[in-house]
């Protein structure tokens, strides 16, 4: 999963402009004036279309990277050389770490994968409650031990008819083989079996009764596709088109450039209302709202405070700020083990002591983060790991539980646990052999986690703490805090759906990996007794104010124990051009999120204006060569670092 992050700095855009033969750089000059990239899908849905609206303009996108492939990868995502087509472009800053939806865990994969795939079910546009997709219906048994879910009459993109025999094939397969467990494992835990008494009756039996039964976050895969590619673990999911049964269909994907996909014409809802939809990759937030002013993209999301508010006064774009489903938090190393408890890593010991994490917590101050860090465009995190946005679900620290910034306090419960403070002021462990010197983990190229690592490391030297940040690109980041446990403190997050079920589980036990580095998906390797009760107590528990009051419980416990210190909740901040999307359904529907959201809703139900058509082209995509070099030189002008492969924010996974 390693990537390896070459940097390219001022002398990026001459060594990529050598790269191009001289073909591209015509059909380089030729997108700069008809550029146009894939454009979103929309649907039918549309009718519900009523609550946000846009236009998006022209585009050319893409990435730099080293060698001429990786220059024509990255560019060829910028215009669409055929014109005359409704595309829109969805500019982000995260690149996919797996086109596999059993491997996938950033919010990109998953989002891509919600487009191409039919669930069970999906969140209502309106109420975020579970709606039918791929379930046309569904009942349970009495005792609440079996589901029998009726499977529509849908079918694949290649024309085979959808089955419950899918669905079987699907659960059975994450049940049952370790690598397939990564994305989604604990969604069927609780899994006794599942069977299809024929293929329209799909049945799973549970060992307890399951409240979240309906809000399985796991897409139904194509059994006669899946079932002969062999390792799970090692497949890329790269035969294009790729066979889904969701409103778009992936047509073509370059690693860390781009994304394009179709609208499905035999979508069971009715195709979109847009020919394309293109995912444009950009390696940092500056870039990509450049990309957004000159019209290379048409929308974009998920954008910190500072990218956001440099949009401000620009006619012909609409800044959207709406409350985020994320929770920003710092993730500490208490002592990773894999799954059968074997320690891993060279986490730092005295994070095992829940008073030194409990005193971290105490030196962290939260308000200048949400003001410093966030330009006010955030919530401090008097909770957990689930935002304030979902309110029923929402726990709020009150009276003695609630943690504030207290350096008197941290430096007082450091100094009663043992921790002596040395000459040059910085604490020792109780046994005088180690300095309390740990390392801060974030992403390359991320001015926001270098501002958060400047106010921790000065807070965290006023109690003791010697604190040096360690950059990494996105998957070396993901390897080292999910799986090898070579960190100490790593900046995290998670984007939580309207039931929190599935981030809570990222804190179980057999979310941790095994030996060999399967399966995982832990945010933090948190096995804890407590927190297992009240997981198990939850999912089983029907009557929903109980079920409410278990979860918060779990939430209480994890800002308690701190395996994880929640920082704040940043506010949904997004940017589209009304010149180019006529219309969009943000979800929930009532001041809700375009990119990003749960389900498709605002993707399928994009409506944009056709662009005139462009020159003549092949039909190849290598006409899309535009995007490279503008985010090359955006980039050299500004003096940034490229790295190959685009960071990911940690708070943007799921």
């Amino acid at each position: 999963m390693t990537r390896v992050g070459a940097r390219l700095a001022a002398l990026g855009l001459t060594l990529l402009l050598v790269a191009l033969p001289a073909a591209q750089a015509q059909a380089a000059q030729r997108a700069r004036t008809a550029q146009q990239v894939p454009r979103a899908e929309q649907s039918q849905a549309v009718r519900q279309a009523q609550a946000g609206q846009a236009k998006i303009g022209q585009a050319q996108t893409g990435q730099a990277q080293t060698g001429q492939e990786r220059a024509v990868g990255q560019a060829r995502a910028a215009r669409d050389p055929q014109g005359g087509k409704k595309i829109v472009r969805l500019g982000v800053t995260q690149s996919v770490d797996s086109m596999n939806p059993f491997l996938a865990v950033r919010l990109v994969s998953s989002s891509i994968h919600r487009w191409m795939y039919g669930y069970l079910t999906v969140p209502d546009s309106k109420t975020l409650k579970p709606s039918p997709d791929l379930a046309e219906s569904w009942e349970t048994s009495d005792d609440k031990l079996t589901w029998t879910f009726k499977i529509r009459d849908a079918k694949w993109s290649d024309g085979k008819p959808v089955t419950a025999q899918d669905a079987v094939w699907t659960f059975n397969t994450i049940m049952t083989v370790d690598a397939a467990k990564q994305a989604n494992g604990p969604a069927v835990e609780n899994f006794e079996s599942v069977t299809a008494t024929d293929d329209r009756t799909l049945v799973i039996k549970t060992k307890k009764p399951q409240a979240s039964m309906l809000e399985n976050p796991i897409p139904i895969m194509p059994k006669h596709v899946w079932e002969g590619v062999g390792d799970i673990g090692a497949f890329e999911n790269d035969r294009y088109p790729v066979v889904g049964s969701g409103p778009y269909i992936v047509v073509e994907h370059r690693k860390d450039a781009y994304v394009k996909l179709k609208a499905n014409p035999g979508y069971w809802r009715g195709a979109p209302k847009i020919d394309e939809l293109h995912v444009i990759f950009y390696q940092n937030p500056e870039a990509a709202n450049a990309g957004l002013k000159k019209g290379d993209i048409d929308l974009i999301g998920r954008l910190n405070a500072p990218q956001f508010e440099a949009l401000a006064g620009d006619p012909n774009i609409v800044q959207w700020n709406t409350p985020g489903r994320r929770a920003a938090y710092l993730q500490l190393n208490h002592g990773a083990q894999t799954i059968d408890n074997k320690p891993v890593g060279d986490g730092h010991p005295a994070l095992k002591d829940p008073r030194v994490r409990q005193a971290i917590h105490y030196a962290i101050d939260k308000q200048a983060l949400v003001d410093q860090v966030q330009n006010g465009l955030a919530t401090p995190a008097d909770g957990s790991i689930v935002p304030p946005m979902y309110q029923e679900f929402f726990w709020k620290a009150e009276g003695a539980d609630l943690v504030t910034h207290d350096a008197a306090k941290a430096n007082q419960i450091l100094d009663d646990a043992g921790y002596a403070k040395g000459s040059d002021g910085i604490r020792m462990m109780p046994d005088g052999k180690r300095k309390l010197e740990m390392r801060f983990s974030i992403h390359t190229d991320t001015p926001v986690e270098d501002k958060l690592a400047q106010f921790l490391t000065g807070w965290f030297k006023d109690i003791g703490i010697a604190l040096s940040t360690k950059k990494l690109d996105s998957n070396k980041f993901t390897e080292e805090t999910g799986f090898t446990g070579l960190f100490d403190i790593a900046i995290s997050g998670w984007s939580v759906n309207p039931d929190p079920e599935e981030v809570l589980a990222t804190h179980l036990c057999s979310r941790r990996p095994t030996a060999s580095g399967e399966g995982g998906g832990t945010e933090s390797f948190y096995c804890d007794p407590e927190y297992e009760r009240l997981y198990q107590q939850q999912l089983s528990e029907l009557d929903r104010p109980k079920r409410v009051e278990l979860i918060k419980q779990m939430q209480k416990r994890l800002y308690t124990d701190a395996p994880v210190i929640a920082l704040y909740y940043p506010n949904n901040l997004e940017g589209y051009r009304k010149d180019r999307i006529a219309a969009i359904t943000p979800i929930p529907e009532d001041k809700g999120i375009l990119y990003g959201g749960s389900g498709y809703w605002p993707v399928y139900s994009l409506q944009a204006a056709a662009l005139p058509a462009g020159p003549a082209d092949d039909g190849s995509s290598t006409g899309l060569i535009v995007g490279a070099v503008a985010v090359v030189a955006v980039l050299a002008a500004g003096g940034f670092l490229l790295t190959r492969r685009r960071r990911s924010v940690a708070d943007e996974r799921e």
